[in-house]
C-alpha cells in the first residue's frame, strides 16, 4: 500500500515559535499551490485523513475544492505533537533545564511539563500506521513536520526514540512524500 503524507503550508508565526497543538493559519498562497501539487498527484477516490488543526484543515479543503472525490475525514493521530507550556513560546526563550530534561528522557518527558511525551505521540502515529497497514488501501495523510519524523521511525520498526534517533530528515511546508508501506 501506499501512503502520501503532506505537511501543511507554512504557518503565519513567528520563527522559532513553538505551536504544536495552537491553532495557527497557514501561508494561504502557500496552501493553495500545495493544493494544486497534491491534487495533481493523489489517484482518484484515495482516502484522505487530515489532521484537526486549521492549517491542515486548509489544505484539506483546497484539495477537496480541486478534486471533490479527496475530501478528507478528520484524524486526530494525525495532530503535531502537544508541546503543554512550551506551545505559544518562542524555542530560544525555554528554560535550558527544562530543554536538558527533555533531552536526557525524550522518550517518556512530558513536552513543556503538560504536553506529550515522544512515546505517547509516536504510539499514536504507529497505532494509526498500523491500522491503515491492515486495511491495505492507499491513503493520503495532511499533517505535520513531526508526524512525518516519527513516520520514518515507525516504518523502520522503532516506536521510541531517544534525542540522538529522532530523524534530522523533514519534509519542506506544503511539500509531500510517498511512502511504500509493506502489508
Amino acid at each position: 500500500m501506499r501512503i502520501w503524507l503532506a505537511r501543511h503550508a507554512r504557518p503565519l508565526v513567528e520563527n522559532g515559535l513553538c505551536y504544536g497543538r495552537l491553532e495557527v493559519e497557514a501561508d494561504a498562497a502557500q496552501t493553495q499551490s500545495a493544493a494544486q501539487r497534491l491534487a495533481e498527484v493523489l489517484p482518484a477516490c484515495v482516502e484522505v485523513l487530515s489532521s484537526p488543526r486549521g492549517r491542515c484543515g486548509q489544505l484539506a479543503r483546497g484539495l477537496a475544492a480541486l478534486r471533490p472525490d479527496l475530501a478528507a475525514r478528520t484524524e486526530p493521530r494525525l495532530a503535531e505533537m502537544d508541546f503543554g507550556d512550551w506551545e505559544g513560546r518562542l524555542w530560544k526563550g525555554l528554560a535550558r533545564g527544562e530543554l536538558d530534561a527533555w533531552a536526557a528522557d525524550f522518550t517518556h518527558y512530558r513536552a513543556g511539563g503538560t504536553g506529550e511525551s515522544t512515546a505517547q505521540f509516536m504510539a499514536r502515529v504507529g497505532q494509526l500506521l498500523d491500522e491503515s497497514r491492515a486495511a491495505g488501501a492507499d491513503q493520503a495523510w495532511i499533517a505535520h513536520g513531526g508526524v512525518f519524523k516519527a513516520m520514518l521511525l515507525c516504518l523502520e520498526g522503532v516506536r521510541t526514540a531517544s534525542a540522538s534517533r529522532w530523524p534530522r530528515q523533514s519534509l519542506a511546508w506544503g511539500e509531500w512524500h510517498l511512502f511504500e508501506v509493506a502489508a
